[in-house]
């Protein structure tokens, strides 16, 4: 599909899925290679890095565990960039390498509060793998080491990602269409 609607508003490929696989394989080697040794734990950022870690994980040859959280604002369902906690640590880290698996990174905020709360339960060395990277929005100085694809700062969806709810499980990855003749409502 070269568009769809969501919620009335008109959204064009921007990353086809084939783009994607080949980014993901691409990650995947890089993290195969410099963590061969390390049996590292992976730590997918939920809800939206779903598809991504999916596609990765068939694609790691490493020993290495996966594991899943959440994380939780002061705000209930709206974000005003303060993480309270972070649900779903169960695994000891204390000594263990962790791989942050997100979705997207734009500002940072997120993962700086993950990674502070991980270093809190002992993780000693923390990376990041990110589908998409946003590097005009990001403000915090942390390396992400593992970039699948780098994007300018744009309204995404598809891939995991969504709009209010809808279209997690679209194949590509789309962006809002604004020049579209109609939005329909």
């Amino acid at each position: 599909m070269s568009k769809v609607i969501i919620h009335g508003h008109t959204f064009k490929t921007k990353i086809s899925a084939a783009q994607i696989q080949k980014a993901v394989t691409d990650v995947a080697r890089q993290i195969n290679a410099d963590l061969k040794d390390k049996k590292p734990l992976f730590l997918a950022v939920l809800n939206g890095s779903f598809m991504f870690v999916a596609d990765l994980m068939k694609k790691l040859t490493i020993e290495c565990e996966i594991s899943f959280i959440k994380v939780a604002s002061y705000e209930g369902t709206t974000s005003k960039g303060k993480i309270n906690e972070l649900i779903g640590i169960n695994e000891d880290l204390k000594g263990r390498t962790v791989v942050i698996i997100e979705d997207i990174i734009d500002t940072g905020n997120t993962i700086e509060n993950i990674m502070e709360q991980l270093k809190d339960h002992g993780a000693v060395d923390i990376k990041i793998a990110t589908l998409l990277f946003k590097p005009d929005a990001y403000i915090k100085t942390i390396p992400i080491e593992y970039t699948a694809i780098v994007v300018p700062n744009d309204f995404l969806v598809g891939y995991g990602l969504d709009y209010n709810g809808l279209g997690r499980n679209l194949a590509d990855i789309y962006v809002l269409d604004y020049n579209a003749d109609v939005i329909v409502k």
